[in-house]
C-alpha cells in the first residue's frame, strides 16, 4: 500500500527557491560567457580596438539580466561599464551586443540595445544603427 503525501511549502520558501534559481541562471550565463572568452579569441584590432571582443563582453557581465529582460532593473555597475564603453569605443558596444558570444549567453539584442537609454546615459549615440537595430 502506497500513501501519497502532499507537502505545501510556505510562499517565502518558494520565493527563495525562485530567486536562487535566477541567481544560478545568471551565474551559469556568466560562466558560459567566461568559457567562450577563452575559445573565441580574436587577436586583430576590430570594433573594440586592441581589446578582444571577448574581454569587452566579459566586462559587461553585470548587464546580463537587463540584456534579457526589458523590465529588469539595470544595475549601476552595468550602467557605468556601458557609459565608459560608449565614451571610449561606441562601435564596440554594438559589436559585443551582436556577437555570437552574446547570442550564446542568451542576450536579446533588441532588449540589450535599450540599456544606454535605461541607464539615462546622456551622451549615448541615439539614432545610430547597430545592425538591424537603432539605438533609442
Amino acid at each position: 500500500m502506497y500513501v501519497a503525501v502532499r507537502v505545501k511549502l510556505p510562499s517565502s520558501r518558494i520565493e527563495t527557491m525562485s530567486s536562487n534559481m535566477r541567481a544560478w541562471v545568471v551565474v551559469m550565463l556568466a560562466c558560459l560567457v567566461a568559457s567562450n572568452v577563452f575559445i573565441c579569441d580574436v587577436n586583430a584590432a576590430g570594433e573594440c580596438g586592441k581589446t578582444p571582443i571577448r574581454s569587452a563582453a566579459a566586462s559587461l557581465s553585470p548587464c546580463l539580466s537587463a540584456a534579457g529582460n526589458v523590465r529588469a532593473a539595470v544595475p549601476p555597475t552595468c550602467c557605468s561599464k556601458v557609459g565608459s564603453l560608449i565614451k571610449t569605443a561606441p562601435k564596440c558596444l554594438c559589436a559585443v551586443l551582436l556577437s555570437p558570444l552574446a547570442k550564446q549567453a542568451g542576450i536579446k539584442p533588441g532588449i540589450a540595445i535599450t540599456i544606454p537609454k535605461r541607464c539615462n546615459i546622456g551622451n549615448r549615440p541615439a539614432g545610430k544603427k547597430c545592425g538591424r537595430y537603432t539605438l533609442p
